[in-house]
């Protein structure tokens, strides 16, 4: 997975390096608000996932199109991705030496800016569709959880930031369509995976994945 972002990163900056020295044709740029469900699901190594949790993402999106059909797309979001899952030894409730299985809803929040190529079909009756492919890049703004040990209630919305980590990376899977409603205005529905692919807690003895499934929604002016 570090060889796959790495593969992303240096291909992101090649594009930019390429936007500079060969501006033959502006094609625009695009602003746009955005306003998304989302489904998301804890997966630990060591544990098990129990079920979907529902979120939200909101925020801006933009696409700088770099050809006809080809856009690069960015943004700037509020992502909440929850999940609940059931785990060994989770701190900071487990001391001792004896293995306890722990409860766990995860409700995690997080700065989120997407670097992803858009690959769009020709546009026909006011509308084109698009695939879309990339990377993730979230900063943690908020984290807490409920835990429970049984019938125990261990935690109730805990704060855990200092047991979950800052960055968190993912891959961008989606496709959908845009629809012109007036003048250069354009909504845009589809349906993203986000693949989270680097641990979400500092604890060296776990390794703790997030994911989810969006549902996106934005209007662009």
């Amino acid at each position: 997975m570090k060889k796959i972002s790495t593969i992303l990163i240096l291909s992101f900056l090649s594009f930019g390096v390429w936007a500079q020295n060969f501006p033959a044709i502006n094609y625009g740029f695009r602003l746009g608000l955005t306003a998304t469900p989302t489904f998301g699901w804890i997966k630990p190594e060591q544990g098990k996932t129990n079920s979907i949790a529902s979120g939200f993402s909101y925020g801006l999106i933009g696409d700088f199109n770099f050809a006809p059909n080809y856009s690069f797309s960015t943004g700037l979001t509020i992502t909440s991705i929850n999940g609940k899952s059931t785990e060994a030894n989770v701190a900071p409730y487990h001391s001792g030496s004896i293995p306890i299985a722990y409860d766990l809803k995860y409700k995690l929040q997080y700065i989120e800016v997407p670097l992803t190529v858009k690959l769009k079909t020709l546009k026909a009756d006011g509308k084109r569709w698009y695939g879309q492919f990339g990377l993730s890049n979230g900063f943690n703004i908020s984290a807490k959880q409920d835990a429970k040990n049984g019938s125990s209630t261990l935690g109730d919305n805990l704060k855990i930031t200092d047991y979950t980590k800052f960055y968190r990376a993912g891959l961008i899977i989606g496709g959908g369509g845009e629809f012109d409603i007036s003048g250069n205005a354009s909504i845009l529905a589809g349906l993203t995976y986000n693949n989270g692919f680097t641990n979400i807690t500092t604890d060296k003895s776990r390794d703790v994945r997030n994911h989810y499934l969006a549902l996106n929604f934005g209007v662009f002016f």
